[in-house]
């Protein structure tokens, strides 16, 4: 039988949600205290994979096992084993064939950004001292949308067969002394959320223009983007899926 588990993380302790030959990840850490606690070494698929001190506030996982009398109480062991910053959810069944990372139709990620002095969000958003013109950025934000090769936003040597990406949304909110700016896909590269959030900053800040921001879209060239912006802003905050993958 197969059954999807969704959690939720402090990515700050971890070098990423996949699993790494000397560092601690995520899956790791759930790997472990699954497989113990169902007497039975199993693996785990992900949705995708954040970076190391990346945050998620719902990933899905898949795995196989004979059969799960009890999921509310399996999900109720697991928070107690796990250590403070990962959280069980949900546990459910899938039909054989449901793939966490392969059926997911739609991802959504959010990056934090604080225009204070915060000693308590210092870890959980980025903190600068001048607000960037927001309308600017959320112009050259609307680009994304009518855009498909995202490889001048893609970490460079990323095994992938393509940098076609879909974006359907890409917007900046000014709240409570706060940005958040809000992006969903079909699929993401790697390190594309914070590298766009780096560069929509430079529009912000005008160090780019307009102009200057679809001129690196075209370019398909990671070194004319700006900086990434620091992981431990970003979360990943939504995952879909179609409705028939569930029994």
């Amino acid at each position: 039988m197969r059954y999807f588990i969704e959690i939720a993380y402090n990515g700050g302790n971890y070098f990423g949600w996949q699993r790494q030959p000397e560092q601690i990840s995520v899956q790791q850490v759930l790997e472990e205290t699954l497989s113990t606690l169902l007497r039975e070494e199993l693996k785990i698929t992900g949705a995708g994979r954040t970076d190391a001190g990346v945050h998620s506030k719902q990933l899905f996982a898949h795995f196989d096992f004979d059969e799960i009398e009890n999921s509310e109480d399996l999900v109720f062991r697991l928070n107690s084993f796990l250590p403070k910053d990962i959280s069980v959810k949900n546990i459910f069944e899938v039909k054989d064939d449901a793939h966490a990372r392969f059926d997911a139709v739609e991802r959504e990620y959010e990056y934090i950004i604080s225009l204070e002095k915060d000693p308590f969000s210092q870890d959980f958003a980025f903190q600068i001292n001048n607000k960037p013109d927001v309308d600017l950025m959320n112009k050259a934000a609307e680009k994304l949308l009518n855009h498909k090769d995202f490889q001048c936003f893609s970490r460079s040597k990323t095994d992938v067969k393509t940098y076609n990406c879909t974006i359907i949304k890409a917007s900046w909110e000014a709240k409570n002394n706060r940005l958040i700016f809000t992006i969903a896909a079909d699929r993401f590269l790697r390190n594309m959320v914070r590298a766009i959030v780096g560069t929509l900053l430079d529009v912000g800040y005008g160090k780019t223009s307009l102009e200057e921001f679809q001129k690196i879209l075209n370019s398909k060239s990671r070194e004319e983007a700006g900086a990434s912006a620091p992981a431990h802003g970003l979360y990943l905050t939504k995952v879909i899926y179609p409705d028939n993958i569930k029994l």
